[in-house]
């Protein structure tokens, strides 16, 4: 039976969030956006093993003692790319060539239980594996170069990648070595190899955050998840 192992990125610095820590370090709900991220991996009873991969400067996990029996492993890691530092990671953990890996943004701290389980059950026999994803409900507008619309684009059969992206090692481990530039995503490297990722809905809470108005939205959801936890 294959393992499902985690890696996740956390070696940027998230300059567009305007805060001088790095933005897996900000806080949400009182604990910062990577701890809940781990949280819910640790707490899934179908993940083998957590990777996660930091910048070789990185000091705030440097004073940490893991229990040798823990699911989470600490990787100085990072490279100049997100592609780079999970690549580099795939290098040195403890993985079979048909183990499946999770990998998944430090910043999307609103993955639920519900959607991780989603992706699993659905992708766990799939001959490629995939993603989460959203289809796209607004109009699309192309625009030209002073940000007048250059004409309207159609969402049909259009989807916002998330993550987790889930993939076998050996597919994953391949198409980013052999891929000619620098992927947005694990699905693009894994579609250069002629496959087709499978598209698994997930929710709109699962976003990444990028922007302060992103903190704020997740903030409100997680104290309404909070009253409903105490009502």
């Amino acid at each position: 039976m294959s393992n499902f192992h985690v890696i996740i990125p956390a070696a940027g610095v998230g300059n567009r969030m305007a805060n001088v820590l790095p933005k897996q370090y900000i806080a949400l709900a009182g604990k910062p956006l990577v701890a809940h991220v781990i949280n819910t991996f640790f707490n899934h009873p179908m993940i083998t093993s957590i990777h996660l991969a930091l910048s070789p400067d990185d000091q705030f996990w440097r004073t940490l003692t893991l229990n040798p029996d823990s699911k989470l492993r600490l990787h100085y890691t990072g490279g100049a790319s997100r592609s780079e530092t999970v690549l580099n990671t795939l290098n040195v953990i403890e993985a079979d060539s048909d183990d499946w890996v999770l990998v998944h943004d430090a910043a999307r701290p609103g993955l639920t239980a519900e959607a991780l389980t989603r992706l699993l059950s659905t992708l766990q026999d799939d001959v490629v594996g995939g993603l989460l994803a959203l289809p796209v409900a607004d109009t699309l507008k192309l625009s030209q170069t002073d940000n007048r619309v250059r004409s309207t684009v159609s969402r049909e059969n259009l989807w916002r990648a998330q993550t987790p992206q889930m993939f076998r090692f050996a597919t994953l481990h391949q198409a980013l070595s052999q891929f000619a530039g620098t992927p947005t995503d694990e699905s693009e490297a894994v579609e250069a190899l002629g496959l087709q990722p499978r598209l698994v809905e997930g929710e709109l809470r699962n976003l990444k955050v990028t922007y302060p108005q992103d903190l704020a939205l997740l903030e409100t959801l997680f104290a309404a998840d909070n009253t409903k936890g105490n009502a």
